[in-house]
């Protein structure tokens, strides 16, 4: 597939496949680029409304871990025959109010009859060609910061299995519904060297694509990361969904650990849903992004730094 679409024949490709990252962005002008990307997954609460809302928020995400702005989408659906309509209704309806909320909006889609429901979209953003930001890129020295907690991935399987508590399900849901769009908006305003979302592969997944692509050494402190509330109890009862073991045998070998109990790092490696994002930048943009986080409401957690070498270190 990569020898079919070589950089060099498609020079308006700026990432794609020769250059994996969150999404891929197409030039169209020297003034504007477009930022595509998609996702679905089957649900990961009962309530169809939020069901379509995480599903929307999560495929957005993309969009501005590339620095861009969504434009439109297009639903992509698989639903059961027996599936009562108002279910259904309450899923699209959840997907187009926070696409709404972005800015954007939903302009079709395609459904199909399956087993078990699927929902998500196919996304289209817009960025400035030369504004558009990567997940390689970070410096020896750079700060990693991080700006939503993590455990969605792990308190919404303990609740699949009713061994979640309803006020740890609500703050994974609220936290799962929180847009990137202002976080992103925001890192704009300072020098960034990288940043990516996580999501699907974990914190240390995605950390591990962070230190690849930057051809540098990430290191995370694991008292500094921050956790939504239940994540550490129901780690200890080992209630991960098999994703976590999915990414763990696909990126374990890029990731040392220093000391941290089992459950700590299966932790790490267990996906996250609508998860925050994972910047890099010079301390002294750390700190002026922090500021205007803390002046716009948004939360941060300096969690690590960059370093000389390869791979992800864990302390």
């Amino acid at each position: 597939m990569q020898q079919i679409f070589r950089e060099e024949r498609f020079p308006d490709l700026l990432v794609g496949l020769s250059s994996p990252d969150d999404a891929a962005v197409y030039r169209l002008s020297d003034e504007q680029a477009l930022i595509f990307t998609l996702d679905f997954f089957t649900p990961i609460v009962d309530d169809p409304y939020i069901y379509g809302a995480v599903a929307a928020a999560n495929a957005m995400s993309d969009v501005y871990a590339m620095g861009g702005q969504v434009l439109l989408a297009l639903s992509i659906a698989a639903f059961p025959p027996q599936l009562p309509a108002a279910a259904v209704s309450e899923i699209l309806r959840g997907a187009a109010e926070k696409v709404a909320e972005a800015g954007g909006v939903i302009a079709g889609g395609h459904t199909i009859d399956d087993k078990e429901p699927k929902f998500g979209l196919a996304v289209v953003g817009t960025v400035h060609p030369g504004r558009v930001v990567r997940k390689g890129g970070a410096l020896p020295g750079d700060v990693l910061l991080l700006t939503k907690p993590l455990g969605s991935g792990l308190i919404t399987t303990a609740a699949k299995g009713d061994a979640a508590d309803p006020a740890d399900l609500e703050a994974t849901i609220r936290s799962m519904l929180r847009l990137n769009r202002r976080a992103a908006e925001l890192a704009h305003q300072v020098e960034l060297h990288a940043m990516t979302d996580v999501t699907g592969f974990s914190l240390l997944g995605h950390a591990c694509e962070m230190a690849e692509q930057s051809r540098a050494g990430l290191v995370l402190r694991v008292d500094a990361l921050p956790f939504l509330p239940g994540a550490h109890r129901y780690a200890g009862e080992w209630l991960f969904p098999g994703g976590t073991f999915n990414n763990r045998r696909a990126f374990e070998a890029q990731v040392a650990f220093h000391g941290q109990e089992e459950e700590t790092q299966a932790l790490l490696f267990t996906p996250e849903t609508s998860g925050g994002l994972l910047i890099a930048l010079p301390h002294g943009a750390a700190d002026h992004l922090e500021s205007l986080y803390r002046e716009a409401g948004e939360s941060a957690w300096r969690v690590g730094s960059v370093v000389e070498g390869e791979g992800v270190q864990v302390r």
